[in-house]
């Protein structure tokens, strides 16, 4: 089942969402809402997809950067991104500690703010501490785009959306992004907005 995705400026994506207990997410309807999630997401299609984004103000979200996201991109931009691909898997009631000592800033998109994207500063580094979808203890230490993708998630389900974070004067709709700046890097992007 293919569920709706709010968009910016719907409360549920301005709010904390509520922690889950093993009970509700052994029960037949969160893992029914998690596998919803994860046909919404492929259907969209994006990488990770947090229950805010489909109203419920829950501490849930999926992930997947599937090998077919990645044969589109060029190996020496997957190589600068430190992007691999990453099985699906849910992450519940995250907390997530940044190792601050390296930032890296790369665009980001967002399925709840479509068509835009935005150059946002990242942890390189994250060690996150959740429940997996049966409600296990899960502890997760990743690098580069993956612990990029984490953070986004983790954000929604504290009420932070990525044009929170980002260079205000990055904000573009996709389709200039594609037609002036993904070719550039962002040391040059960040010279031609004077940053």
């Amino acid at each position: 089942m293919r569920l709706k995705i709010v968009q910016v400026g719907e409360p549920v994506l301005r709010q904390e969402a509520r922690k889950l207990d093993t009970a509700e997410i052994q029960s037949r309807e969160i893992q029914e809402l998690i596998e919803w999630m994860r046909e919404t997401m492929y259907d969209a299609p994006g990488v990770g997809l947090a229950a805010p984004q489909i109203g419920l103000p829950l501490q849930l979200a999926v992930i997947e950067d599937k090998p077919e996201y990645l044969r589109d991109i060029a190996p020496e931009i997957l190589k600068l991104r430190e992007r691999k691909a990453v099985g699906f898997h849910a992450i519940i009631n995250p907390t997530i500690t940044l190792d601050e000592s390296e930032q890296v800033e790369f665009f980001e998109g967002c399925l709840s703010l479509p068509g835009f994207t935005g150059l946002v500063s990242r942890a390189r580094r994250v060690r996150v501490e959740c429940l997996d979808f049966s409600g296990q203890p899960n502890v997760i230490d990743a690098s580069g785009w993956y612990a990029r993708i984490l953070q986004h998630e983790i954000d929604h389900l504290h009420g932070t959306v990525y044009i929170d974070r980002m260079q205000p004067r990055t904000f573009m709709s996709l389709e200039n992004f594609n037609r002036s700046w993904k070719d550039h890097t962002i040391a040059a992007v960040k010279e031609r907005l004077k940053l």
